[in-house]
């Protein structure tokens, strides 16, 4: 493994519970790896399989979704829609070889800071043990 990998993550985040608990870890100046880059989207249930496949294509090393708590998505079900979307990532990333730890989905509260920033600290640590995503030519070599 590379010591001087830093991966690079993409976290889609839901705007009215992630997104704004990602703001509050800020606040607190709690620390979480600056390589993670967040797109905030109106609900999870935006976010679609294509999207999770090509962030990975195109480089990611990770990808994760972040939304509402279960039951409590501010569009109704986008997050429980969604949760199914990245099962389908996964699985279609096993099949293609590729770790299917790559993806995941995380759900927490707007005034869930810490949890946030604990996520985007156990993503890199995740990612930066799996090494850099083979479809990433540059720090595979």
């Amino acid at each position: 493994m590379n010591k001087d990998f830093e991966p690079q993550i993409i976290a889609f985040c839901c705007k009215y519970c992630a997104y704004a608990a990602a703001d509050l870890a800020g606040s607190m100046r709690l620390n979480y790896p600056s390589n993670i880059k967040i797109i905030q989207v109106p609900c999870t249930g935006r976010v679609d399989i294509i999207h999770l496949l090509r962030a990975i294509e195109d480089g990611a090393d990770g990808v994760y979704v972040a939304g509402c708590m279960e039951g409590d998505c501010h569009f109704v079900c986008g997050n429980i829609k969604t949760r199914k979307k990245v099962e389908y990532v996964k699985k279609t990333l096993a099949e293609l070889g590729i770790e299917p730890e790559r993806v995941e989905m995380f759900n927490l509260s707007s005034a869930m800071g810490p949890r946030f920033a604990e996520i985007a600290n156990q993503m890199g640590e995740r990612i930066r043990n799996l090494g850099p995503s083979p479809l990433n030519i540059k720090q595979a070599a």
